[in-house]
């Protein structure tokens, strides 16, 4: 994917509000998590998963490390490593200097096909602990994210991998937490189902497992919520991770339900939305639903004609109608999640 990809983008929000969202088909769920500080009487998506690889580049047998969890990586020629640097092991195994090395490659190359190969090895290196450590007290974050703004879109995305393996670490999260608004920048303006989008869905995701950090994201929920919209269903499943996070705390409920939303929202409660997407979209509307807003604000929220409260929640929704059909939904899992929110 280059950065010259003709694609919708979500530059104008308001001119998205009415766009209905497609239906893929494919089955996933969400494991709960416990404790974290979340108040449990509603769902919370769980941290992503290590992020795969997704630069597709031809990989060199390598100066540095030769084999980082089955990828060969390159160091460039600029910089000078020593024949007794190249190391065949694990990346559970790294010494501390290699992370190093890496990191001042990374800094010193101007090859984007040699940054999307380091950021893999920091990347594949950063999804076990001790090596998050290390590149977090080498200053190897900051580095990292640095390239966000690389003006080659799989540098980017390998950027949004890497701190995504990164982020599964809670010290960690405290300095990932700056680069919020950037990241949300990326899934604005990047091209619809993009990898950047994804990678940056990903990311926000794991940042929001929590209670600790989702105040930074309250001022994204019409984004998200426009994106469900017109995205595909890998991007769906994977904005409503976010949702879901968010909308478990009741200390965002109320940013939540203010936040402009498209009318089609209602419209995915629907059979032939993919169960994947649907069971996500069922758990968000549920931790709506549990919700109690008192009469005055109710009625202050009433008076927001394209507020996400007027479209799921009012009396005037459509919501509770499309509910019931769901009821007969071919997918025991869906009937169940539908029967929760209407008793």
């Amino acid at each position: 994917m280059g950065d010259g990809t003709i694609a919708p983008r979500l530059g104008n929000m308001k001119a998205l509000l009415g766009i209905v969202a497609g239906a893929g088909a494919s089955y996933g769920i969400y494991k709960l998590i416990s404790g974290g500080g979340l108040k449990r009487n509603k769902r919370s998506a769980t941290s992503e998963s290590k992020s795969s690889p997704q630069c597709e580049i031809k990989l060199q047998p390598g100066t540095l490390l030769a084999r980082v969890s089955g990828l060969d990586v390159v160091c460039p020629r600029s910089v000078d490593v020593a024949s007794g640097d190249i190391i065949h092991q694990s990346p559970d195994n790294l010494e501390p200097q290699h992370l190093n090395k890496l990191l001042s490659c990374l800094q010193t190359t101007d090859n984007p096909s040699d940054r999307c190969r380091i950021l893999i090895t920091l990347g594949n290196s950063a999804a076990f602990t001790v090596n998050q450590n290390l590149i977090r007290e080498f200053e190897g974050i900051h580095i990292i994210a640095s390239f966000l703004s690389d003006p080659a879109a799989e540098v980017r995305v390998q950027t949004l991998n890497a701190l995504n393996n990164l982020c599964m670490n809670i010290q960690n999260q405290e300095q990932i937490k700056v680069y919020v608004p950037q990241v949300l920048e990326l899934i604005e303006m990047s091209p619809v189902n993009s990898d950047l989008q994804l990678g940056a869905l990903r990311l926000l995701t794991n940042l929001s497992v929590t209670d600790k950090h989702q105040h930074l994201l309250k001022e994204s929920v019409t984004l998200l919520l426009s994106l469900l919209v017109v995205s595909n269903e890998a991007l769906q499943v994977q904005t409503l991770k976010v949702l879901v996070n968010l909308s478990s705390n009741p200390d965002m409920m109320d940013d939540i339900v203010q936040a402009q939303a498209p009318a089609s929202v209602v419209l995915l409660f629907d059979e032939r939305t993919a169960p994947a997407v649907l069971l996500r979209l069922l758990t968000f509307a549920g931790n709506l639903k549990a919700w109690r807003p008192s009469a005055q604000v109710a009625d202050e929220l009433r008076r927001k004609q394209d507020c996400l409260f007027r479209v799921l929640l009012d009396e005037s929704s459509q919501l509770h109608s499309r509910l019931v059909q769901l009821l007969s939904h071919r997918d025991g899992e869906i009937q169940a999640q539908v029967a929760r929110i209407l008793t």
